[in-house]
């Protein structure tokens, strides 16, 4: 699945056009680099968000294509920074 499009899937981020500006941008990051919206997002990947001062850090669980609002989160875990 491409990075915006489970970006918005999972709900991290609301639209997938703002998704896809964020990445143009450099504020999504894929195992430590920058990616582009079209990269293939895999089980296992950490995805960072850096959106304004929030700093936001993932782990994929699923790369399911349609999952409804409340199952969303189970696409993700959040990784607490120490």
């Amino acid at each position: 699945m491409r990075l915006d499009k489970y970006l918005k899937v999972s709900r991290l981020i609301k639209r997938r056009t703002v998704a896809n500006e964020a990445c143009d941008e450099s504020c999504i990051l894929v195992n430590g680099r920058e990616q582009k919206a079209g990269y293939q997002v895999k089980v296992g990947d950490i995805i960072q968000l850096n959106l304004g001062r929030r700093v936001l850090k993932v782990e994929v669980l699923s790369t399911e294509d349609n999952v409804s609002k409340a199952s969303a989160a189970a696409m993700y875990r959040e990784i607490q920074e120490t």
